[in-house]
């Protein structure tokens, strides 16, 4: 998931069990395959299936898994074939909430999804609902150490085409534009920076504050989302 605590969110996937793994490892696959489909088993061709494989490595998928996943999404017949679809609602206390989806069935996912931002609080809207209070940016995150020289890599990133810079008390967040993504993330692993994580993701124009007393309740309802089987992705707005 996505939110204002992205450091955070990576050192609790590194901490996952092993069923967790397991299940986001499914997930992965599930993406390089849509992406394959979409538009060949080439990386260099293929944006979405590059960053797909991507995300796999940075989650530490086996690099036979990904290739099993490349190769029976090229076989001819076979295989399941899903759907990208995107949720917008509202979590508690109106706070808004994207989740992007890929299903072999639209009716079991739109039932899970509904199920659950009701029992917390929330509601599903329309398409188009809170969209609009995100922008697609790239995201890239390095850990504050250090070795890590923050005017050297304030340049770097800047000079590549980097939008902004955020310092906070144990990572620098890197946003760019999903068309300078790439150039920035190559000139910084070029300069020997090591990127904690790289994406392409929704950001909020502005980010709210939960009252105390609804935070768990936020929290669980994202959790539980993030467990479904056919949910990819989640953004939201929460501070």
């Amino acid at each position: 998931m996505s939110g204002h605590s992205k450091w955070h969110n990576i050192q609790a996937k590194k901490g996952k069990t092993d069923a967790q793994r397991g299940k986001l490892f499914t997930k992965l696959g599930r993406e390089i395959a849509v992406a394959v489909k979409e538009a060949g088993p080439d990386t260099t061709t293929n944006a979405r299936l590059r960053l797909a494989v991507q995300k796999a490595k940075d989650n530490n998928m086996p690099n036979d898994n990904i290739a099993k996943a490349i190769k029976k999404a090229s076989g001819e017949g076979g295989g399941v074939n899903y759907e990208s679809i995107t949720y917008e609602g509202y979590g508690t206390s109106g706070s808004a909430v994207i989740v992007e989806c890929l299903t072999d069935n639209k009716n079991r996912t739109a039932g899970d999804v509904r199920h659950l931002f009701d029992k917390y609080g929330g509601s599903l809207g329309q398409s188009g609902c809170v969209s609009y209070m995100f922008k697609r940016k790239g995201v890239i995150l390095i850990e504050k150490t250090a070795e890590v020289d923050s005017d050297a890599l304030f340049m770097s990133a800047l000079d590549a085409g980097a939008e902004d810079i955020t310092d906070d008390e144990e990572s620098f967040e890197i946003t760019t534009t999903p068309e300078a993504f790439d150039e920035v993330v190559n000139a910084l692993e070029g300069a020997g920076f090591t990127l904690a994580s790289k994406e392409i993701s929704l950001v909020p124009d502005m980010y709210v504050d939960l009252p105390e007393d609804k935070q768990a309740t936020f929290e669980k309802m994202l959790d539980l989302l993030d467990d479904l089987d056919d949910v990819q992705n989640i953004y939201h707005n929460v501070q």
